[in-house]
């Protein structure tokens, strides 16, 4: 028998995908810890690297060459990754707290949630200027910007406040862009006007070569300086200033002020500072705190004062990575001490850069290629790599049991319904016997008139976050019932957690049992028992009672001649899921992808029933082109196919043209292969991808068929007609591509 991993003991949660964490994730990638289980939360699951947005900006980087995927490099390192954002912590439990989300424990945490411009500082600065950071949000805000140049009324006036580097740099970056944008239109560069505003002298911090360059090249460029000058409000379209020129009119305000963090770390009871970042000593530990760590700009190092700058995150990544380690071990730490002076390069938007270290400062279009091959270089490190994970024995952990001496002990399940029942199982009056007062099996009153509707699935786990895999668990059994037109009343649960500690086997199952409550609870379904035991990996499944009325219970082979085939989400996460697996997969194709799949198809099954559904089912396991059999085959008809039609999930189509393949492809292929189908291209490969928790595909009748799918997209859904239905041939021919 092969020997299990290690159980987990320890829990290290990494808050933020900062620059320092990605050396701590990079160090376990390189070498794990047996029974340490590392976790990253992040609200972003692509990182951007900060050294490079004001060359993304001015159009000298894509997205992809600028910033960093964290998912693949955290499932690279074997961690789990949760897309969340923070809301606060309970130090007294150890837990970080969300709002969306049952809160996520640890043994040891560490911050990195980088700082953001304090806009509250400033009236209406929060309702009208962009800040920089979040650097994601500036992107969506940036782009519409250059969409609007194109097109839009000139002159167009940018104002940058603040006169930093990072505001001298987004504003030469943004002057150049826009300008090129223009000329590109054909419309006059100079219709774009650029105004910085700071409160000091500009670029303060800097040596005065420095400033003086700069100065220099703003003037050069016709941007307009306003040193020593303090945005004191903000109004739609206007900066009031609080000397002269006394306004500043714009059309788009960017904001580069003081730095400030989340208002939540202030009343955690860390000991902070009065812009609310975390005091750690020298070896990036919270003063008051020995299980918590913070690095990079939302750490203020008490013993070494620095500005916020992402040199000094980049250079405490390896010390934190180490320090980390050594902790949970309960070794010794090292100090970090950071440089006391650096070097430093700002670039002027158009492939030219200043680099100053000390008094020191030289400026060409040479330093400008130097920082271009530094940033490549500190990219290039964080790319996607082969995942390196060692299973170890643990000597002290006994050979499991299996059978019923696999089950979840009775203690960790208590605690499990206990909390499960704070939150809430779902209500149902005919509930006779369920988990608010448990026997042997639950007791169910049948419904007066109507059918029982019944259905099963179980699979494990495909991401690492128990919470959102509950949740895809849940909707994609209720597809089922769903898709006959059933109303879901109950649910019986089957659970496999690794083994490993009570409290760590009890946080698992809880994590994934309040997904699956989370979508429970939002359709009135009762959670009336279940089953739990342990396993090498997470897995969960539901068997699902629901209602139906006779006369309005959809099947699969009730389709007619005429009918519209509607398809109600996009499909690919088959191929998605196989490429994650293999690091393929970019961050965001995987979160578009979950997002989907936790969108229950109840309001699609009501919008599909209410235009006249002849017949329904859910895509799932055997893919379209299988489900679709299923409907034809009984029936004796035949489909009219528009590959082109079909919704697909960002990046499916090109993973697909690649080679990438779920591994259930090849059945739902050959089973395809006995109807005598045949064609070729990623497209028609995606007919046979097998799908979790996704859409209904529909046949309406096809006068209705037009106004089911805009009724569906009101609703959110990706829907669109992918085929018609026509007389049969036999089993020549069932489904025709057009």
């Amino acid at each position: 028998m092969t020997p299990a991993a290690a159980p987990i003991t320890k829990d290290l949660v990494l808050l933020g995908g900062g620059h320092a964490h990605l050396f701590v994730i990079e160090a376990f990638r390189m070498s794990p810890i047996p029974g340490v289980r590392l976790t990253v939360v992040t609200r972003d699951v692509v990182t951007p690297y900060s050294g490079m947005l004001p060359g993304t900006l001015a159009g000298h980087y894509s997205h992809d060459e600028s910033n960093i995927d964290l998912r693949p490099l955290a499932l690279a390192a074997g961690a789990r990754l949760y897309h969340d954002e923070a809301v606060g912590l309970d130090r007294a439990a150890k837990q970080v707290l969300f709002t969306n989300r049952p809160p996520v424990a640890y043994d040891l945490l560490s911050i990195d949630i980088g700082s953001r411009p304090r806009v509250t500082d400033v009236p209406g600065a929060a309702e009208h200027a962009t800040p920089l950071k979040p650097i994601d949000r500036l992107a969506g805000r940036w782009q519409s910007l250059v969409d609007r140049i194109k097109t839009g009324p000139l002159p167009c006036r940018l104002a940058m406040v603040g006169g930093g580097a990072a505001g001298v740099e987004v504003a030469l970056a943004a002057h150049v862009r826009l300008r090129a944008e223009l000329a590109a239109a054909g419309r006059d560069p100079a219709g774009i006007h650029v105004t910085l505003i700071t409160k000091g002298a500009l670029l303060a911090s800097y040596p005065s070569k420095v400033a003086r360059i700069f100065a220099r090249v703003l003037s050069d460029r016709g941007i307009t300086v306003h040193a020593n000058r303090a945005v004191v409000r903000v109004e739609k379209g206007v900066l009031h200033l609080d000397g002269a020129p006394g306004t500043v009119p714009f059309d788009e305000a960017l904001w580069a002020t003081a730095a400030g963090t989340v208002p939540w770390l202030a009343v955690s009871g860390l000991d902070c500072s009065a812009e609310g970042f975390v005091r750690v000593d020298q070896t990036l530990r919270a003063r008051n705190d020995a299980s918590i760590f913070a690095a990079g700009d939302v750490a203020d190092m008490v013993a070494h004062p620095r500005p916020k700058a992402g040199v000094f995150a980049v250079r405490q990544g390896p010390v934190l990575a180490r320090n980390l380690r050594e902790a949970l071990a309960g070794r010794a730490l090292e100090r970090f001490v950071p440089q006391s002076r650096f070097l430093s390069i700002v670039s002027t938007g158009d492939r030219y850069a200043v680099a100053s270290k000390g008094a020191f400062a030289v400026e060409g279009a040479w330093v400008w290629r130097w920082k271009d091959r530094l940033d490549r270089r500190f990219m290039e490190r964080f790319r996607v790599k082969p995942m390196m994970a060692a299973a170890t024995e643990d000597a002290h952990d006994p050979m499991r049991c299996g059978g019923c001496g696999a089950k979840v002990g009775s203690g960790v399940l208590t605690r499990v319904l206990a909390r499960l029942a704070k939150d809430g199982l779902g209500t149902s009056a005919d509930v006779v016997v369920g988990l608010d007062a448990p026997d042997d099996a639950a007791v169910l009153r049948p419904p007066a008139g109507k059918l029982l509707v019944q259905t099963v699935d179980f699979f494990r786990a495909f991401i690492e976050d128990p919470y959102l895999f509950g949740r895809i668990a849940a909707v994609h059994a209720l597809g089922d019932l769903h898709a006959m037109g059933a109303t879901p009343r109950s649910a019986l649960a089957i659970a496999t957690v690794p083994h490993g500690p009570d409290e760590k086997i009890e946080d698992s199952l809880y994590q994934m049992m309040s997904g699956a409550l989370s979508v429970f609870r939002a359709e009135g379904v009762a959670l009336v028992g279940g089953h739990s035991a342990e396993g090498g990996e997470c897995a969960l499944g539901f068997s699902l009672e629901g209602a139906a009325e006779e006369g309005a219970l959809l099947r699969k082979s009730t389709l007619r001649a005429g009918d519209a085939l509607i398809l109600t989400k996009p499909i690919g996460t088959g191929v998605l899921f196989a490429a994650d697996m293999r690091r393929l997969a970019k961050g965001r194709w995987i979160d578009s992808a979950l997002a989907s799949m936790q969108r229950s198809s109840r309001e699609p099954a009501a919008i599909v029933m209410r235009h006249g559904a002849t017949a329904c089912t859910d895509v799932t396991g055997f893919g379209i082109a299988g489900h679709l059999l299923e409907m034809l085959k009984p029936a004796g008809l035949a489909a009219d196919i528009e590959l082109s039609a079909i919704p697909l999930f960002e990046g499916a189509e090109e993973l697909a043209a690649s080679g990438v393949r779920s591994t259930l492809f090849p059945a739902n292929a050959r089973a395809a292969g006995a109807f005598r189908l045949a064609g070729s291209g990623p497209r028609w490969d995606l007919l046979f991808d097998p799908q979790t928790a996704g859409g209904l595909l529909a046949a309406i009748p096809a006068e209705r068929a037009d106004a089911c799918v805009l009724a569906l997209r009101d609703a959110g859904e990706t829907a669109a007609i992918i085929a018609r239905v026509v007389p049969g041939v036999g089993d020549a021919e069932p489904l025709r591509i057009g």
